[in-house]
């Protein structure tokens, strides 16, 4: 009896393993989806600043986020917000973005470049009167680098003496990303 209850129930369980082996089989073959690491390279933090003179006050604030193409350079973008007072003559608010380019030579060296565009509203004390405008800075720096932390300098390559934004092109930083 070839065609009786059991041998049909053999023959089609034998078919049903034949064919869900199959598909377990080809499943593994797939190449699974490499995962991407791009997020283990990203780093956040920024910098702060402050510089203080006589009658002078300037303070900081630039949170960013870089991107280690390798050991040796990164690169990222940053927010910025600053305020600035000469005191008895004005007081100013900045705002704005920036981006950044790192190169480390070595562990412990650290260089920069940074180009920076910020709005600059500006109250005037004397006279009663504000200027706003946008301001532009190219920043070249240096800095001593240990783990997360890098301190330095850094010129701003765009500075006119008559700059009401900063007032020196030469400004100290402390950079720190995570």
């Amino acid at each position: 009896m070839k065609n009786s209850f059991a041998f049909i129930i053999l023959k089609n369980g034998f078919v049903v393993f034949l064919l869900a082996f199959s598909i377990r089989s080809a499943a593994q073959i797939i190449p699974s989806t490499p995962k991407s690491d791009f997020w283990s390279k990203v780093q956040y933090g920024g910098g702060i600043g402050l510089s203080v003179g006589t009658g002078y006050t300037d303070i900081s604030v630039a949170p960013g986020a870089i991107y280690n193409f390798n050991p040796f350079v990164a690169a990222g973008v940053g927010l910025q917000g600053s305020y600035l007072r000469v005191k008895g003559n004005y007081e100013s608010y900045l705002y704005g973005g920036s981006l950044i380019g790192l190169f480390n030579p070595t562990e412990q060296i650290q260089l920069s470049a940074e180009l920076e565009e910020v709005r600059v509203n500006t109250n005037f004390l004397l006279g009663d009167f504000s200027n706003n405008f946008w301001n532009t800075a190219l920043f070249f720096g240096a800095g001593y680098r240990t783990q997360n932390v890098t301190i330095g300098a850094r010129y701003n390559v765009l500075y006119q003496k008559n700059d009401l934004v900063y007032s020196d092109a030469f400004m100290p930083f402390v950079r720190v990303y995570f």
